[in-house]
């Protein structure tokens, strides 16, 4: 590609995107951090006494609609000589004392868990933001709070958890942060050990372990710590993942590269001749992995091609686990680029073009190496309409969400609410620290190893449903990252999916929401119109998925064999939805909020489907959340 200095630095500013706020101590140094005893707490071990000191009974600021009980609170995770470690949760009951039930072996009310990812961010996002947020209660861009319609708790009882130790308001003493997610694993587990002491039903009740992102890797060893117990504290039935990192790095956010540019065209201008280099580029990376229904034989993880020339520490650190951290510290070089007009932007771009017939064929790009998803954003920041209008370096491409060009960002800052001292005190947080979204975790080892492989057998024996769902808008973590790790694993004897994804589902309105798919216990939904936080922009979409699919067990999308030799599928099968699926046309663009909205010309857009004629849905509708 031409010359680095071309290009603006981007991924400074992607932390910026969530308004996330990184911890400013130094990560090798954490600080110790333990939770504050407030009057009436019981003396003892854990019972359901403790119920009355955890519920939330002062009003809380902003809180103008009416809620049911809720209980929050910290919970030691029981590990030898750390007493401080502790996880903090705050649980919704459905129903009038749903979640303060006493144990009846009889009581098969689903309930469930909410972590996010990071590694080093609070769950409080997701009961905050995502689907305006998954829980009953949304922060609002101007810092108001609302009600959510789409709220979680409304389906089963169901607690956001910060965790590992030291996140959010979690504690944790210097020496007692988490070294790996084995560690993870059996501090969750300590953790409910205690949570049933206080709240007895929940030992027995068929529990949903949900997250996103790198929840893909908490979730999984935490199932594996509870596979390894004889005895353990509660009955996971199933777990769901949207957008998870469940692979190597390069596997989950660079090899989807091309797929994103055919899911989204607008990112190079629907431009034929760009288009080509990368679909060379993605070739010569060995980036074009093929699929097929079952797999034959395991896809190992592409070896990494780095830049040449130049010295990028973060790209040397690919092993590390705290990619969002790397992802804010990706910039080339060159400090910044003085202002251009359009029409030099467009100089520019006809420039780096016909150095694309100077390069010599069948060659890595030397400047980027294969971090195609460097390469794509870089040139939607310097070419590409919207993208290219900011003369802030990187603020303008979401790799959350494809479609929002907004900047800055519609506010997401939930610290206001949180560190408010009558939020504090009414949630028992700790006094000794300040609650914040994300902080820069200390721990971080490499796996490329699919964990699910290992644990697939017992997740078949004891009958615990996997779901794992993708937005298609996605950059970070596109689709097709997990559907290569779907296709990597063995499942009830056969490798990955038999048959390719391609069943369409719907809303109760009727609308387009996606494909889903299911086979021997695994289901897989891909949905359309949402990006990295999917119950954020399908609030409705992600609702109705978890009430109808993992709570009320839909069949469509699932594999029969109605005779021997003969299968089927429940809802059938549309070729069209096999490939990749074109995003909307519409990019949006503005400051702050939606001011403005780009669609291509339709002869651009009619042209490039002589490229790469991949199916477009029809609108299927407003994203709920907005763009954020």
């Amino acid at each position: 590609m031409a010359n680095g200095g071309a290009f603006w630095p981007w991924a400074l500013a992607l932390f910026s995107l969530l308004n996330i706020a990184t911890a400013q101590y130094d990560v090798p140094n954490p600080p110790s951090t333990y939770p504050h005893d407030y009057p009436g707490k019981p003396s003892g071990d854990y019972s359901p006494q403790w119920q009355k000191y955890f519920q939330v009974t002062d009003k809380l600021p902003n809180i103008t609609f009416p809620m049911g009980k809720t209980y929050a609170g910290n919970l030691p995770v029981n590990r030898a000589n750390h007493p401080n470690d502790t996880l903090f949760f705050w649980g919704f009951e459905k129903s009038p004392g749903s979640l303060t039930a006493s144990l009846k072996p009889s009581n098969a009310e689903p309930w469930g868990i909410w972590l996010n990812g990071g590694p080093g961010s609070s769950s409080m996002f997701g009961l905050f933001f995502e689907a305006s947020s998954n829980g009953p209660i949304s922060i609002n861009g101007d810092y108001s709070a609302s009600s959510n319609q789409y709220s979680w708790d409304k389906l089963a009882d169901y607690f956001w958890i910060d965790q590992p130790v030291g996140v959010g308001y979690s504690t944790a003493d210097k020496e007692g942060y988490v070294a790996d997610e084995d560690q993870i694993g059996k501090d969750f587990m300590g953790f409910l050990s205690n949570l049933v002491k206080v709240f007895p039903s929940l030992a027995q009740r068929p529990l949903q372990l949900t997250g996103e992102s790198y929840a893909g890797q908490y979730i999984p060893y935490i199932l594996k710590a509870y596979f390894g117990m004889p005895n353990p504290p509660v009955r996971i039935a199933n777990i769901m993942i949207g957008d998870g990192t469940y692979t190597s790095e390069q596997v989950f956010e660079l090899v989807p590269a091309l797929s994103v540019l055919e899911t989204y065209p607008q990112i190079i201008g629907y431009d034929a001749e760009v288009y080509k280099y990368f679909k060379d580029q993605t070739h010569l990376c060995k980036f074009d992995i093929n699929l097929t229904y079952p797999q034959n034989g395991l896809i190992p993880d592409p070896e990494m091609t780095f830049p040449k020339g130049r010295f990028i520490p973060w790209a040397l650190r690919m092993d590390r686990k705290k990619f969002k951290t790397q992802l804010m510290r990706r910039s080339v070089e060159n400090p910044a680029l003085a202002k251009r007009t359009p029409y030099e932007r467009e100089v520019a771009r006809q420039e780096w073009k016909r150095d694309l017939s100077l390069r010599q064929n069948g060659t890595i790009d030397p400047w980027y190496g294969c971090f195609l998803l460097d390469m794509y954003i870089d040139y939607a920041l310097n070419y590409t309409f919207p993208w290219n209008l900011t003369d802030q370096p990187g603020f303008s491409y979401n790799v959350y969400d494809i479609p929002d060009a907004l900047n800055p960002k519609v506010p997401q800052d939930a610290s206001v609410f949180m560190n408010d001292p009558r939020v504090r005190a009414a949630l028992h947080a700790p006094t000794v620290k300040d609650w914040e979204l994300t902080v820069d975790y200390p721990f971080g080892t490499s796996t490329s190893i699919n964990i699910f492989n290992a644990l697939a057998a017992n997740a078949t024996a004891k009958k615990v449903g996997i779901y794992l769902t993708s937005g298609n808008d996605d950059t970070l973590i596109p689709h097709f990252g997990t559907e290569i790790a779907i296709q990597n694993t063995t499942f009830g004897g056969i490798q990955g999916f038999t048959r390719k994804p391609s069943t369409p589902w719907s809303t109760s309105d009727g609308k387009f929401a996606g494909v889903v798919h299911q086979e021997r216990g695994w289901t897989y939904a891909l949905y359309y119109g949402a990006g990295h936080l999917v119950p954020h922009d399908q609030p409705r979409a992600a609702y109705e998925f978890f009430r109808d699919f993992v709570l009320g067990k839909n069949n469509l999308g699932t594999v029969t064999s109605p005779r021997p030799g003969i299968t089927a599928v429940v809802g059938g099968e549309d070729p069209k939805l096999a490939g990749v699926i074109r995003g909307g046309d519409p990019i949006y663009y503005g400051n702050g909020a939606t001011q403005s909205t780009y669609i291509f010309p339709a002869a651009t857009r009619a042209a490039w489907t002589k490229v790469n004629n991949a199916y477009q849905p029809s609108a299927s509708g407003s994203r709920g959340g907005g763009h954020h």
